[in-house]
């Protein structure tokens, strides 16, 4: 089993990923730079927060030409697993492997905080060890956090249990008041229609440590490993 963490110029987020899967998980994990295209000696990819390229043009837009993306769509083609975290999300979005955009926060703000999650859909390969209803406390931390889409694909979304997670009130209510950015639904975190490719904005890398004020990650990323470990068998 191998993890791979792939680095764009302007990452920030990739050794907090590298750091959870080698030392909370305890499996192998290389960094992958953004101009490598053989992904063949990996089980699993994460695409790390922070701001790509600069975030110049659009969160993801730039990173979506790397020449490592191409080999990403490929390795997702073949069911094999990839995780992006907030910059990460926002690129596999650009990059077509999930639908819809992450656009500006209504509030046209940086948020940086820890927020509350509830888990939608604990039938995929990075929720098997959490409960659907369960509330997790998980820190965001970005400007463009605001999920859309259109009518079709939302319907599509629900229909299809794609949505993962929510954010939510303490209790696990869906209230305008728990969405920080705006998004469609209070969505902050989808699959895609296989399960193999997750995005999501908060980070759950950030939330495996209790000095950090919450080990709610862990889970998470022991899910990812356990549906690794079923594929090698």
């Amino acid at each position: 089993m191998k993890f791979g963490v792939i680095v764009f110029p302007g990452s920030n987020c990739d050794h907090d990923a590298y750091h959870v899967v080698s030392k909370h998980v305890g499996q192998p994990v290389d960094f992958i730079w953004h101009k490598e295209t053989d992904l063949s000696g990996f089980d699993a990819l994460i695409v790390p927060g922070g701001f790509s390229y600069g975030d110049y043009l659009r969160a993801g837009a730039l990173a979506q030409f790397s020449p490592v993306m191409t080999a990403v769509k490929d390795f997702a083609a073949q069911g094999k697993f990839v995780f992006g975290i907030c910059n990460g999300f926002q690129i596999l979005c650009e990059a077509g492997l999930l639908p819809g955009a992450l656009i500006r926060n209504q509030n046209l703000h940086f948020i940086c905080r820890h927020v509350t999650l509830k888990v939608e859909n604990d039938n995929t390969p990075y929720t098997s060890e959490l409960e659907a209803g369960e509330i997790l406390t998980i820190p965001i931390a970005h400007a463009e956090g605001n999920y859309v889409c259109d009518d079709e694909t939302f319907q599509q979304l629900e229909e299809n249990n794609q949505i993962v997670f929510r954010y939510c009130d303490e209790t696990g209510e869906i209230t305008d008041e728990s969405n920080p950015n705006g998004a469609r639904s209070n969505i902050a975190g989808i699959s895609n229609l296989e399960r193999n490719v997750l995005g999501m904005m908060p980070h759950p890398e950030r939330a495996c440590e209790e000095l950090l004020g919450s080990n709610d990650g862990q889970n998470i990323f022991r899910s990812l490993t356990n549906a690794i470990a079923k594929n090698d068998l």
